[in-house]
């Protein structure tokens, strides 16, 4: 797969990864199913000037197709991707890319609305998600 980052190509999602840490944790919280809306509030302001690329496997909404042609080329911004996620998107396999001039900065991916795997670059990423979703374990 490749990636255009502002002119910058990524040659393999799993290469650019190399240096990120991750966690996984369930979707479901009891009755309430953790949105890509929700993660995007809870990376803070390390989200806000990203530019996002998303793919999906699954096409449960028509949302989803939209937000796959806003994503190509240069990638939307952090706002524009979370108003097309609210209200309350559920999705299945599904992968956000959030990229910064320095390449690669975070990845979530939805597996089959279950569960949510998280990399990031940054630690404070993954240690403010495993503080809102304790069952979250380490990649």
């Amino acid at each position: 797969m490749l990636l255009n980052d502002g002119g910058r190509l990524l040659r393999d999602t799993a290469e650019a990864e190399a240096g990120m840490k991750g966690i996984t944790f369930p979707a479901w919280h009891g009755k309430h199913y953790v949105t890509l809306a929700e993660l995007l509030v809870r990376l803070g302001s390390f989200g806000l000037d990203l530019k996002w690329r998303v793919e999906f496997d699954a096409f449960v909404d028509p949302r989803c197709v939209e937000m796959e042609r806003r994503s190509a080329d240069a990638g939307m911004d952090t706002l524009t991707l979370l108003s097309l996620t609210t209200p309350c998107l559920q999705l299945i396999d599904a992968e956000a890319r959030g990229c910064a001039e320095g390449g690669l900065m975070v990845v979530l991916t939805e597996v089959d609305s279950s569960l949510w795997d998280v990399r990031a670059v940054d630690e404070r990423v993954l240690s403010e998600l495993r503080r809102h979703y304790p069952g979250a374990t380490d990649l």
